[in-house]
């Protein structure tokens, strides 16, 4: 099915920073076929009339827990490791297929209705993740997010090595590479050297690229350096080899200068999660010096257990006046740049033709209604959608060419169903 947009302002995060007035952006297929301010000739499929709003590339969130969306605001106030054993990981082992399918579906729609069409996510049950995010029509990359605590590491002794080869044997690919699977490891502190270079030598086998949290606090930082002989987390991973195939690394709140020497060199991606390092006081990623650096930076909003919302609007505003305000300088991060690193960085980061409006990318579009009263007037369309936008803006939301939510209007998830089942099912079983 082809599909016309016209009467849009086009955002197209090319390298040239185009926004095309008047634009027709035409979808065949899944995917972008051409970008004009010529009406194509001969077209006769469906048309969509924008209305001068601004058409811009889908979110892509590098880094999530989407079913922690039912974990939203519990165990506040703690530091990332108090939080972690004291309030989640409890919590997480009252988790079931039915509990993780009604949180992922909460945690869905909130970045569906925010703008968001692809994203990573690293968490338990997969295979019910994977599901979801298929049955919503997004794009994903998923994870086992692999650990291991046993006093000696083997293939069969460690269960998330079977868990990542049924993932992928399931998943990889589904969709015609709507769903892929990347191999994930959880961190350096929850696993040992035997299933780093196992996740690494999955990654290498079949293709895959790998995913792991690195260096989000101090604690975790120093640590590490102590158990490998003055090594950081990143020239750990080095050592094993999980950095020679397409890796992200989220957080990277304590990496240091030479880590960013060895990520450049690798091509490894940092994955900033701003309110996350935030609201759990591990620090500031020195996003600026790493752009410096060479190293690709995406954004995540982590899991909403620690961010408490999935507005990505609000983490594109965060990631740019953050690092403004803490380096002194108004240009540490543009309003391109923080726009850049929600979208087209992040598609690089998952090996996916996403985040940029231009012939041959995936379809993955959101209409963002410049009507509203907190984006008028308009002097400059990226400052707006960086500084002044809200996910409340979004008006159509549409992945490899398919609409998937518009007006308000969910298209592919059963809200009230969510709702119920969330209040009836999930919250019981995991806090009472």
């Amino acid at each position: 099915m082809s599909t016309l947009f016209s009467n849009v302002t086009a955002l197209l995060m090319d390298d040239a920073r185009t926004v095309l007035p008047n634009a027709y952006v035409l979808v065949e297929g899944g995917k972008i076929v051409s970008v004009s301010q010529t009406r194509p000739q001969g077209f006769d499929g469906k048309q969509v009339n924008g209305g001068g709003k601004v058409l811009m590339p889908g979110f892509v969130n590098a880094h999530t827990h989407v079913p922690m969306t039912a974990m939203r605001g519990y165990g506040g106030g703690h530091d990332l490791h108090s939080w972690l054993n004291d309030y989640i990981f409890p919590a997480e082992a009252k988790w079931d297929d039915k509990a993780i399918r009604i949180c992922a579906d909460l945690g869905l729609a909130e970045m569906i209705s925010s703008g968001v069409t692809c994203l990573c996510d690293m968490y338990m049950y997969t295979p019910t993740v994977a599901q979801a995010i298929a049955d919503a029509g997004m794009s994903g990359n998923v994870g086992v997010g692999a650990v291991f605590f046993g006093e000696k590491f083997s293939e069969a002794a460690c269960a998330d090595c079977a868990k990542q080869q049924a993932l992928f044997d399931r998943w990889h690919g589904y969709d015609n590479g709507r769903i892929l699977v990347d191999s994930s490891l959880h961190a350096e502190y929850t696993s040992q050297e035997g299933l780093v270079e196992w996740i690494a030598d999955f990654a290498k086998t079949h293709g895959l690229g790998v995913n792991v949290h690195v260096s989000e606090t101090q604690k975790e930082h120093e640590e590490c350096k102590a158990r490998h002989g003055g090594l950081t987390p990143i020239q750990y991973l080095e050592k094993c080899g999980a950095l020679d195939v397409r890796a992200t690394a989220a957080h990277c709140v304590w990496t240091t200068p030479e880590d960013w020497a060895i990520m450049a060199k690798h091509g490894v991606t940092c994955v900033h999660n701003p309110a996350s390092n935030l609201k759990l006081g591990s620090g500031v990623a020195p996003i600026p010096a790493m752009k410096q650096a060479g190293v690709n930076v995406a954004l995540g909003t982590d899991g909403v257990s620690s961010h408490n919302a999935a507005d990505f609007f609000f983490d594109v505003k965060l990631a740019a006046i953050l690092h403004n305000g803490v380096g002194c300088d108004p240009l540490a991060l543009t309003a391109w740049d923080a726009l850049e690193m929600a979208t087209v960085n992040g598609g690089a980061a998952l090996g996916r033709k996403t985040g940029r409006i231009a012939p041959g990318y995936d379809a993955d579009l959101i209409l963002v209604d410049f009507d509203a009263p907190n984006l008028i007037p308009c002097h400059d369309v990226a400052e707006n959608l960086a500084f002044a936008a809200h996910g409340s803006n979004v008006v159509m939301n549409m992945c490899r060419g398919k609409v998937i939510y518009k007006d308000g209007q969910f298209l592919t998830i059963d809200m009230e169903r969510v709702k119920k089942e969330l209040s009836d099912y999930a919250i019981p079983k995991l806090f009472d």
